[in-house]
């Protein structure tokens, strides 16, 4: 299987065998039809199992008028939205309706997509130490397939009202930038950066109903008072998680209550955010979507002869032209890319350290932020929070800028020293031990340096040279080389000093 192009099919030939089949626990999961205002979106989410229906409305929610109700062109972009959450749960169904008015390109996208996503959780969230499982999802042994879903997707359209399955080209232009927003670091460099370079640059976040906002109203209260192109899209996603989860026999019923940096079973999740600006960029005209993601975040590995992208497609490159091939079937005329894809996360924290530091004291990276005095704090316990702690100690940064205090940097930095595993690539975690180990802070003499992580690195696979486009090239890496140690790039087996020309 070529994993740039996962490929969904339907045909009995190709349905799951075997233990694999006996995952699905509903009879049907039904999305649609959705109803659109002027300023939101409704879709029904109906499970039907054992006899019994059960529904929860996803709801996206704007600030401003972004829809037009009457509009073909806008319900099929509603039921485009509506449906991602649903490709997390092909595993688990008969039967995925998805009703709305879909045209061929949607159809081929999402079946895709769905097969990939499958193929993906049943690797990373069920072959894999998974701590929320119970029951007959432990245990598992690999079962390769020819397909993984185990769903007959199945798309209806019951509200016609004159879709003609056509696509409607959108007006956009490729000098406006949304940045995909979180309070992270990656997504608060890509809008300084494009900043810097003198773009028309729209910062708009994903505004989840849950706690997951925490970590992003630091950051969107700041841009909100500094740059008048930001907004946010109200989502309440994450309560439909949770109540999918709640209808999974194998998950905890505790699972709110278990400590961990994963979620239970979903990994189709960005695009649930991403699909959420695009009316937005749609009313704006903004033709360039920005995904803050870095250069260790693409991988293909293989779990026991099952191909799979290590639980990271959402966030990988092949996602991101993925979705640029869709938008430009749709004639949306959006190009979705990260502008940080050759830079390592270290070099992210370091430039948005030293060169944005007003951006960088309102970086909020943690798994379980809270709210304390009016504003948010990093719990100072989770994986991420160790790491950024360790990140910015080494490099002469200071923890508490950004809300650490020193109690947590002290308890951040032992768990490091205690547990030096952190969710990066080996070269870049061994990296960050190497030179903590060698500034005295904390011990990991066994940690061996790779200077190539700090350097900007192009290599075919993770980061091509073309993976930024070419109008901001030279201008994006004129800032970013000062504070790398120069480029590489992969050649026979090696990393190798180098030079664009």
């Amino acid at each position: 299987m070529n994993l740039q192009e996962p490929f969904a099919s339907n045909s009995d030939a190709d349905q799951p065998r075997g233990a694999h089949a006996r995952l699905v626990v509903f009879d049907e999961l039904r999305v649609g039809p959705v109803r659109l205002e002027k300023s939101r979106l409704l879709a029904p989410y109906t499970v039907v199992a054992n006899g019994q229906e059960q529904s929860r409305e996803l709801i996206y929610s704007y600030g401003e008028a972004v829809f037009d109700p009457n509009l073909p062109e806008d319900r099929n972009l509603a039921s485009v939205m509506a449906a991602q959450l649903a490709l997390n749960y092909g595993l688990f169904c008969q039967r995925i309706v998805l009703d709305g008015p879909f045209t061929a390109a949607d159809q081929r996208f999402l079946g895709n997509m769905l097969e990939n996503t499958s193929r993906e959780i049943y690797v990373k969230k069920l072959l894999q130490p998974n701590p929320f499982l119970r029951g007959a999802a432990t245990g598992l042994k690999a079962e390769k397939q020819q397909r993984y879903t185990n769903a007959r997707l199945v798309f209806r359209n019951s509200r016609p009202e004159g879709f003609d399955g056509r696509e409607k080209p959108w007006a956009t232009s490729p000098d406006s930038y949304c940045v995909l927003s979180s309070g992270g670091k990656d997504s608060l460099l890509s809008y300084a950066l494009l900043r810097e370079l003198g773009k028309d640059v729209h910062p708009i976040f994903g505004n989840e109903s849950g706690r997951h906002w925490f970590t992003a109203v630091n950051g969107y209260r700041y841009q909100q008072a500094v740059e008048p192109n930001t907004t946010k899209v109200w989502m309440n996603s994450d309560r439909l998680f949770a109540w999918m989860l709640r209808h999974l026999p194998f998950i905890r019923p505790d699972f709110a209550t278990v400590r961990a940096d994963d979620y239970p079973i979903r990994l189709w999740t960005v695009a649930v955010f991403l699909v959420g600006v695009l009316p937005l960029m749609k009313k704006r005209g903004i033709g360039r979507l920005v995904i803050g993601n870095e250069y260790d975040t693409t991988r293909r590995l293989h779990h026991e002869g099952i191909p799979h992208y290590d639980g990271l497609y959402d966030q990988s490159r092949f996602f991101d032209e993925a979705f640029s091939r869709y938008f430009t079937t749709k004639g949306w005329g959006i190009e979705q890319f990260s502008i940080l894809r050759p830079i390592s996360e270290f070099m992210i924290q370091k430039i948005l350290t030293q060169r944005y530091p007003d951006l960088q004291a309102n970086q909020l990276s943690c798994h379980a932020a809270h709210e304390e005095e009016g504003r948010m704090r990093p719990c100072g316990r989770c994986e991420k929070c160790r790491r950024i702690v360790g990140m910015l100690s080494v490099m002469g940064g200071d923890p508490r800028r950004c809300g650490y205090t020193g109690e947590q940097i002290e308890h951040a930095l032992k768990g490091l020293a205690a547990n030096p595993h952190t969710k990066q690539l080996g070269a870049d975690a061994s990296q960050l031990f190497y030179m903590l180990d060698q500034a005295g802070i904390i011990q990991a003499p066994k940690a061996k340096p790779h200077p190539e992580v700090m350097r900007l690195r192009f290599d075919k696979e993770r980061s091509p040279v073309d993976v930024v486009p070419e109008d901001i090239r030279e201008a994006l890496y004129g800032i970013v080389l000062p504070y790398a140690e120069g480029m590489v790039r992969w050649e026979k087996g090696r990393w190798v000093d180098w030079l664009i020309g």
